[in-house]
């Protein structure tokens, strides 16, 4: 009802609006209804992921329905890859509008930690793996589990770079699998980003620009890399529904998807780069 593939691919921008609405509907949604849950009150933050993954999965899936009739029509790598652009850049505006919104509302609400605890402990964990504990009760997490050792800078990109991967074939076989599926794995990682960015910016909204740079340097081509991934496994999942597996044109929609799913690894050992030898450098 708020907007749809076609309008999307020629105002793709609009989407971080629609992003940025979801995400505070179901930050909203998750204190109103489970906050008083002792139980569940302390799987906000997965909860939070699950209601945007419920808004998002009717606007993924028709747009990997466009994108699978493209590959029927357009012939050649370079004008599907400039047609698929289109429903790249809208997904990654719909990212952008969940992270800004989890950020803004990391800050704002008074008990923000705890509506993000397992992406807090997420964060501890990538981050400080040596001093794991002392991490999550830094955030008002209380936690005990058993960290891995502090990692070099060599270690450290080869760690970053296959994490990154195994992430990108999560999303791979959740989009083949599920269709839309993916979209959980890639809001899951809008909320961890959103939670550093939140602690990056220590609480403060005047620090939120510094902290989005901080993220978005080496987080655009990862984050492109991994809708690239799921827009792959998704043209291939609605190639099987429409039945067009026997058919010719099929092998040309799994030669579209495996170059999305190159690009894919491309774009991540960039990300890994830039992670560990530019962002540091830069903040």
């Amino acid at each position: 009802m708020l907007i749809n593939p076609k309008k999307a691919e020629k105002r793709p921008w609009e989407m971080f609006f629609v992003g940025a609405f979801y995400a505070t509907i179901s930050l909203l949604l998750v204190k109103w209804i489970f906050s008083g849950d002792p139980v569940l009150s302390r799987y906000s933050g997965i909860l939070v992921v699950t209601f945007c993954v419920m808004f998002s999965i009717p606007f993924i899936y028709y747009t990997f329905k466009l994108e699978e009739e493209k590959d029927l029509q357009i012939k050649g790598f370079k004008r599907l890859l400039k047609e698929h652009n289109k429903a790249l850049l809208s997904f990654m505006f719909l990212f952008f509008g969940f992270i800004i919104a989890f950020s803004f509302w990391y800050i704002v609400f008074p008990t923000g930690n705890q509506n993000f605890r397992v992406q807090i402990e997420t964060y501890c964990l990538i981050n400080k793996p040596a001093h794991f504990d002392e991490c999550v009760a830094e955030y008002g997490i209380e936690h005990i589990s058993k960290t891995t050792a502090f990692l070099t800078a060599k270690e450290k990109i080869v760690n970053i770079f296959a994490n990154n991967i195994y992430v990108l074939i999560f999303t791979l076989v959740f989009s083949l699998i599920f269709g839309a599926g993916a979209i959980f794995i890639l809001a899951w990682n809008a909320s961890v980003i959103s939670a550093a960015i939140g602690i990056f910016s220590k609480s403060n909204l005047a620090n939120l620009p510094l902290g989005l740079a901080r993220y978005m340097i080496h987080g655009i081509p990862e984050i492109g890399a991994y809708f690239a991934g799921a827009l792959a496994g998704g043209i291939v999942s609605v190639a099987v529904i429409r039945h067009d597996v026997h058919s010719e044109k099929f092998w040309t929609i799994l030669q579209d998807s495996l170059n999305l799913v190159i690009l894919s690894v491309v774009l991540l050992f960039i990300a890994a780069l830039i992670e560990v030898f530019v962002t540091p450098a830069v903040f």
